[in-house]
């Protein structure tokens, strides 16, 4: 259990002392710690939650610097697992991180093992998006997941829908026609861009969406947990 502590009184004059005991005893699994997974991370360690499970077996890349919060020209060539745990177990001492260094496909039985309160995919695996949306639906866990942040330019045009609202997005596109094929009539929630990609061949990205979305899907979370603690 959380103690109080002083980075959290800010917070605490919004949500109240209930709040903030709340978001410490949840947990949330991020798949994916890159643009957009490392700003969900750090936001989250910054509102007090008190468990992390962390999948991704990328190592860092020169060329994320650009982006990912983790990417730094010290932190090229290591594990970004390990250097996210680094970085919210800096933010708060008190935080429980776990990692787990690999690419998680078709088996999702991490989840059964592990028992988390909130599901967050940042992954840029279709097939694995796909599974994540079944496998969260049909065990009624709370979930959101994040569609393309590549080729965007404007952070404004990012909102929280369900996946049948979306357009403009051709990953959303695919996964909206899975949801329909699999007859899941659970919501789906996605944070996407409603702006048009950008004409190029390759996926260049920006600093300001995927982190845009990171911090919006934080915000979802945060607020799911404080919403579900006044019912």
């Amino acid at each position: 259990m959380l103690k109080q502590s002083k980075f959290l009184n800010r917070l605490e004059m919004l949500v109240g002392e209930d709040g903030i005991q709340t978001l410490s005893n949840k947990s949330v699994f991020i798949l994916g710690i890159g643009g957009v997974g490392g700003y969900v991370c750090e936001a989250l360690a910054r509102s007090g939650v008190g468990r992390f499970v962390l999948v991704d077996f990328d190592v860092i890349d020169i060329t994320n610097i650009n982006r990912q919060i983790i990417a730094t020209q010290s932190t090229v060539g290591r594990k970004k697992v390990e250097v996210m745990r680094e970085r919210i177990l800096d933010i708060n001492p008190e935080c429980v991180v776990e990692i787990y260094d690999l690419f998680l496909d078709d088996d999702l039985s991490i989840l059964d093992r592990i028992g988390v309160d909130f599901v967050v995919d940042c992954c840029d695996t279709v097939s694995t998006k796909k599974n994540i949306i079944f496998y969260c639906t049909h065990k009624k866990l709370s979930f959101i997941t994040c569609l393309g942040t590549a080729k965007k330019f404007d952070p404004s045009l990012l909102e929280i829908t369900d996946i049948s609202k979306t357009y403009n997005d051709p990953l959303a596109r695919i996964l909206r026609k899975y949801v329909k094929d699999n007859n899941i009539s659970s919501k789906v929630p996605v944070c996407f861009s409603s702006e048009l990609p950008v004409n190029v061949k390759e996926l260049g990205s920006t600093a300001f969406v995927p982190s845009s979305a990171g911090l919006l899907i934080a915000s979802y979370v945060v607020n799911k947990f404080i919403c579900d603690m006044k019912k």
